[in-house]
């Protein structure tokens, strides 16, 4: 576990801050934190070293007493029946006017930019990218999104210079009656 908690301080370390070569990468308006809170399904995301051989990726996202988000990611082990990867951690906000930019650390002292940039008005779905635009993981607060709700995120996306064909969708556990 620390091997893999280590690797992942690494990884966020080296990634840039600036944007990709075009225009900056735009946030949402606003987040309110309270909403945020809680559990996200990863329904896609560009694949990256530290989630290799995930699935059925969430995290959870709580607020801790001092005022900085404690997140709790977790995914299978190559199965949905496989093994559970944890991983814990902390975000800072770092644009108070929006709380649309924060910085994530799962070892300290080493932060990763976390910008949401396409955020459902109900806190149903969230779309979390990078400046540099490395990263990117679309979310839901169920394990199944809508295909035109997707459909439609793709679009915004491409209209901020993500490359849409490098994002893979993410296997989850689907229990009946879950919409």
């Amino acid at each position: 576990m620390r091997t893999l908690i280590r690797l992942l301080a690494s990884i966020i370390a080296l990634l840039p801050g600036g944007c990709a070569a075009g225009k900056p990468l735009h946030t949402v308006e606003k987040v309110d934190l309270q909403r945020y809170l809680g559990d996200w399904y990863e329904i896609a995301s560009f694949p990256n070293r530290f989630q290799k051989g995930c699935v059925a990726s969430m995290a959870t996202y709580t607020l801790e007493p001092d005022g900085r988000i404690g997140v709790f990611n977790q995914c299978r082990e190559k199965t949905l029946d496989g093994p559970v990867r944890s991983v814990r951690g902390t975000a800072r906000v770092v644009d108070t006017a929006t709380n649309a930019k924060l910085k994530v650390t799962f070892f300290w002292p080493f932060y990763g930019s976390y910008w949401v940039i396409d955020l459902d008005p109900d806190y149903r779905w969230a779309v979390v990218g990078h400046p540099g635009r490395n990263y990117l993981w679309v979310l839901s607060r169920t394990p199944v999104l809508d295909t035109d709700v997707y459909e439609g995120i793709l679009g915004r996306l491409r209209g901020q210079d993500y490359d849409v064909t490098r994002l893979r969708r993410t296997p989850q556990l689907v229990s009946i009656g879950t919409p």
